[in-house]
């Protein structure tokens, strides 16, 4: 299937355009169409050149993408189903982290915080046992436009102004450093000053430990944030709920993890996905805080979420506090987070190709 993927728009930087679009002033008019104006036709590009209008049409595809289905949570998280000139879907999240705060005369004083959670392929083939997209199999990985599309898509479904800065994290359906390339190009993209400019330290890669590719990722110095999807703090347990790691196992990720740059104002993220009498131990705990020693880190722990077919179960309230407290005690930043979506299936590890599963 591969080979049928073509080449779009959206796969392209600025200066790579220029190169092939000539005169090159005609690129970035074509980039602001695109990221500025959120066009998805040429033919409202109207400054430029029937001619040029024509050319752009058939070598590099704009049309390549549309939102089939939308899903509204009560806690103002949106679901996303996006499905590609091949018919294959991927979902994609648009989640309110807070809403716009305005004064007595209705002046807007603070503006919504948005988080979009972004898929890389169709499916995964890492196949984590707590993970429902893990459920459908792996199809294909998506190509950089199409990662690029979907924030696209997003910011204007929403009418987010070109300006608005959004969070970008690469944790939807698919392993991101899976399909590195891609997901590389996709940054730079986003990231482009005459595009969505959205920095690179507000996007991040939600990971489930390929350590290689976390070294080949140091190496690209790219200023981006890490999220390491540990939850569990021996390799036995680790490799039942993500059987990659028994080829990067826990100590291969922590010592690649100590060699990613961290931004002074940042700490690497470590998702710890905590599941009723699995891992939600006090001991538990205490291997993470020592696992953890010398890192400058920040523990999320996260409600597992069950679904249809699976034996684990939520964890008490009351063990997730005990947990955190034990992690705070021991000087780890640790939050509880509350998990968003949930009435729309569009929590963590709730993503899945409906085409594959629902048929």
């Amino acid at each position: 299937m591969k080979g049928n993927i073509i080449k779009t728009i959206y796969d392209y930087k600025l200066n790579e355009l220029q190169s092939i679009i000539k005169p090159s002033f005609r690129a970035k008019q074509v980039y602001n169409w695109i990221y500025k104006k959120y066009a998805t036709n040429y033919l409202e590009m109207n400054n430029l050149p029937n001619i040029l209008k024509e050319d752009l049409e058939n070598k590099f595809p704009i049309n390549i993408a549309k939102i089939i289905s939308v899903e509204k949570s009560i806690d103002g998280s949106i679901k996303y189903l996006f499905e590609f000139n091949d018919k294959t879907t991927v979902e994609a999240v648009l989640l309110l982290m807070k809403d716009k705060k305005t004064d007595e005369t209705g002046k807007i004083t603070k503006s919504e915080q948005y988080t979009f959670c972004i898929s890389s392929q169709v499916g995964c083939k890492v196949g984590c046992s707590f993970c429902l997209t893990a459920k459908g199999g792996f199809t294909r990985d998506l190509t950089a436009g199409e990662i690029v599309a979907q924030v696209l898509y997003l910011k204007k479904e929403n009418n987010i102004d070109e300006n608005k800065s959004v969070n970008i994290v690469y944790m939807g359906m698919g392993e991101p450093l899976d399909n590195y390339d891609n997901l590389v190009q996709a940054i730079k993209i986003l990231s482009e000053e005459n595009g969505l400019n959205i920095n690179t330290r507000r996007q991040t890669i939600s990971t489930s430990g390929i350590s290689s590719k976390i070294d080949k990722l140091t190496k690209e110095d790219l200023g981006i944030q890490l999220a390491i999807s540990l939850h569990a703090v021996d390799d036995n347990l680790r490799s039942e709920l993500i059987p990659m790691n028994k080829a990067y196992n826990i100590q291969s990720i922590i010592d690649a993890v100590k060699r990613f740059p961290v931004d002074t104002r940042k700490k690497i993220m470590f998702e710890y996905l905590v599941i009723k009498d699995k891992n939600d131990d006090i001991k538990s705990a205490d291997k993470l805080a020592k696992l953890l020693s010398g890192i400058e880190a920040k523990v999320n722990l996260i409600y597992f979420n069950p679904f249809e077919g699976v034996d684990y179960q939520r964890p008490s309230r009351n063990n997730m506090v005990k947990f955190q407290e034990y992690l705070l005690s021991k000087n780890v930043i640790c939050t509880i987070r509350e998990s968003k979506g949930l009435d729309i299936s569009a929590a963590c590890g709730q993503l899945k190709e409906k085409n594959k599963i629902e048929g």
